[in-house]
C-alpha cells in the first residue's frame, strides 16, 4: 500500500510518500501564516501531484498542529495559523486525491508513530511530547498488544501545553495565563528573549533557569499517568543532551519522594519525521 503522510505545524509543513512500508519521498516547506487552510491544501496537493505521476497512492494520513476533533474529521483551531476552525480538511483532500484520509492532532500521531517505529517500540503506555512552536501530548496506550491513542471523550485527551503552570503567568495565545505552552515553546521563548530556541538552549545557564518549568509540565503527566516512557519530538528536542540530562535531574528532584513512577524521558528516534511515521499508521489502521 502506497500512503500520501502528511505533516502540518506552525512554522513548517512536511509531505512524504511511504511505499510498502519505506519512505520513498520527502519534502518540506516553511508556512505560510497568512496563506491559511486553502494556500495549505493547494501547497500539498502541488506536491503529491508531481508524485502521483510516477507512484500511484492508496490512502493519505494527516497530523494537523492544533486540536482536531476525530470523529467528524475537522480541524477544531489553530492558535498559530488563522482560518483553520472547523476546516474539513480530510474531507478537501480525499476529495482531491481520491483515496481515503484520515486526520489526528500532530502529537496523537507523532506519539503513534515513535510507539510503533521509533523511541516508544515495546514500551507502553507511552506519552509523547511535542516541544516546537507549541507544545502538544499525545497518550499511546497498549489495546490487546496494538498501539493505539487515547482521545478522551471529546478527541482532547493530551493536550498538556494548555496546563497552568503559573496561574499568575503572562498571557498564552488560547487566551489562559502561564500555560505550560506559553512558559516553555519555542515560538514564545524567541519572543520573551528575542532569540531562537536552538540558540537558546546551548546557553547552560539558560537551560538551568529553563528546566524547571519544562519539569513541572512533566511531571504533571507523570503522576496522573504513569507512562513506561515519555518521547519527546519536535525541533526543541534536537538540544540532546544539553537539555535532557538537565531536565531528568531536574525530575528526579521534583516527582514526590514517596513516588516510584518511571523518569524515563527520551528525544524521539524519528526526528523531524515522528509525524509522517505515524501519518503512515493512521492510514494503515483505517484502510486495512
Amino acid at each position: 500500500m502506497n500512503v500520501l503522510a502528511i505533516d502540518i505545524g506552525g512554522s513548517k509543513f512536511s509531505v512524504a510518500v511511504f511505499a510498502d512500508g519505506e519512505m520513498v519521498r520527502r519534502q518540506s516547506q516553511a508556512t505560510d501564516r497568512a496563506g491559511g487552510p486553502r494556500w495549505m491544501l493547494d501547497r500539498i496537493l502541488a506536491v503529491a501531484g508531481e508524485w502521483r505521476r510516477e507512484i500511484r497512492l492508496d490512502a493519505c494520513g494527516i497530523g494537523f498542529g492544533g486540536p482536531v476533533d476525530f470523529p467528524s474529521q475537522t480541524v477544531a483551531l489553530s492558535t498559530h495559523v488563522g482560518g483553520w476552525s472547523n476546516f474539513p480538511l480530510t474531507l478537501q483532500l480525499a476529495e482531491r486525491l481520491g483515496v481515503p484520509a484520515v486526520m489526528d492532532n500532530d502529537a496523537n500521531v507523532g506519539g503513534l508513530g515513535e510507539a510503533i517505529h521509533g523511541a516508544g517500540r515495546s514500551t507502553l503506555p507511552l506519552f509523547y511530547m511535542t516541544l516546537s512552536t507549541g507544545i502538544g501530548g499525545g497518550v499511546i496506550m497498549n489495546a490487546g498488544g496494538r498501539a493505539t491513542i487515547y482521545r478522551g471523550a471529546d478527541s482532547y485527551a493530551g493536550e498538556i501545553g494548555h496546563l497552568t503552570i503559573h496561574p499568575d503567568g503572562p498571557e498564552c495565545l488560547c487566551g489562559a495565563r502561564g500555560c505550560f505552552e506559553r512558559v516553555c515553546c519555542g515560538l514564545w521563548l524567541e519572543k520573551d528573549h528575542g532569540r531562537p530556541a536552538a540558540e537558546l538552549l546551548q546557553d547552560p545557564a539558560f537551560v538551568r533557569s529553563y528546566v524547571p518549568d519544562l519539569a513541572l509540565g512533566l511531571k504533571a503527566c507523570i503522576m496522573l499517568l504513569n507512562p513506561a516512557r515519555i518521547v519527546i519530538g519536535g525541533g526543541m528536542s534536537k538540544a540532546g543532551d544539553r537539555l535532557f540530562g538537565p531536565l531528568r535531574n531536574e525530575l528526579r528532584r521534583q516527582i514526590t519522594s514517596w513516588s516510584r513512577a518511571r523518569i524515563d524521558v527520551v528525544p524521539a528516534q524519528l526526528g523531524d519525521d515522528s509525524v509522517l511515521w505515524g501519518a503512515l499508521a493512521l492510514a494503515e489502521e483505517r484502510v486495512l
